[in-house]
């Protein structure tokens, strides 16, 4: 994780200068210490070092991080999972419309996330990248991992040149990805 975070920082830094700014700085091992304790959850190895790398992206920004989305910082991540989750079996009837195991990291300002998941929900892959849209029922699987999304990433980067750079971007389908699932 470590090596792919790094291009990525090379990249935004080289390629997107005025973006990679207005980044927030990274958490160091206390503070996500106290958001692990006040949120009661324990953020995986990976999820961990992508918040100690950056913590999400200032709110005055609306450039996309990816997939037309901006970073979320790490404790209106947690503020969010928890109050959507407290929504299961009232606003959220349905199975899987929202799960206490997602975590969203990227927003798109319109209600719809991309989420770290904790548990694996469809297919049992712990730490799997998945889609939520809150009008919608698709609940598509865009990554196995937060560390194959990254490195899409950054094959991105790598593999557009500077006058080609779409502002409303999207990763690319990619390694049997997505895998889609309705609720």
């Amino acid at each position: 994780m470590e090596n792919i975070l790094q291009k990525l920082d090379i990249n935004l830094r080289n390629l997107r200068p005025e973006f990679y700014n207005r980044l927030k700085n990274s958490l160091n091992d206390e503070k996500i210490k106290k958001l692990e304790s006040r949120y009661h959850i324990q953020i995986p190895i990976d999820l961990k070092a992508f918040y100690q790398w950056k913590n999400g992206q200032e709110s005055s920004c609306y450039d996309a991080f990816v997939n037309n989305s901006m970073f979320i910082p790490l404790d209106e991540a947690l503020d969010t999972a928890q109050e959507l989750t407290s929504m299961i079996g009232t606003d959220f009837e349905i199975e899987n419309w929202w799960n206490k195991s997602w975590i969203p990291i990227f927003h798109n300002g319109g209600g719809d996330y991309i989420c770290y998941d904790l548990e694996g929900t469809f297919t049992g892959d712990a730490g799997q990248i998945l889609e939520f849209w809150n009008k919608d029922d698709d609940r598509n699987i865009i990554a196995g991992s937060l560390e194959s999304f990254l490195n899409q990433l950054n094959d991105y980067y790598k593999n557009k040149a500077n006058n080609e750079w779409d502002d409303f971007f999207t990763l690319e389908d990619k390694e049997g990805f997505p895998k889609r699932f309705t609720v």
